[in-house]
């Protein structure tokens, strides 16, 4: 059930991303969520996509170097503590949060949207369903 990332590695120089995200607007990939992590010589582009296959398909054919990543995507509502709940379900089972960023959708949803990158996804993804909270699929992404 976990969705696909792909992280990018791209030259800390200007230009470089909007090149990147070139290559991907001109072959009709939509990123539904993005990060981007800087350090002095280069970035880690973090994407969620509508297509996994054809988006590191046209990467790699680019030059970029990129790798897959398993992450859980999970609707929260929209509200104050919503994160918060979350929060709880993850420490009370102690599994580790590496990282997380949000996803963009309709701005008429009641709903937000996390990216967890977790140790254990697999865990994670029983104890949010266990939650009553909802697990975003990779057929979702493509809808949302």
């Amino acid at each position: 059930m976990s969705v696909k990332q792909v992280s990018i590695f791209l030259e800390n120089k200007p230009g470089k991303m909007c090149e990147m995200t070139d290559v991907l607007a001109a072959n009709k990939i939509n990123m539904r969520a993005l990060s981007l992590a800087e350090t002095e010589g280069f970035g880690i582009v973090r994407i969620i996509v509508d297509d996994v296959y054809d988006a590191t398909t046209v990467l790699k054919d680019a030059g970029y170097i990129n790798k897959l990543t398993s992450v859980v995507i999970v609707a929260i509502p929209d509200s104050p503590g919503g994160l918060k709940h979350v929060l709880e379900v993850l420490a009370s089972k102690q599994i580790n949060l590496d990282y997380m960023y949000a996803l963009s959708t309709a701005a008429s949803s009641d709903q937000a949207y996390m990216v967890l990158r977790v140790n254990d996804h697999k865990a994670a993804e029983a104890a949010f369903t266990k939650a009553g909270i909802k697990v975003v699929t990779q057929e979702e992404i493509a809808e949302l």
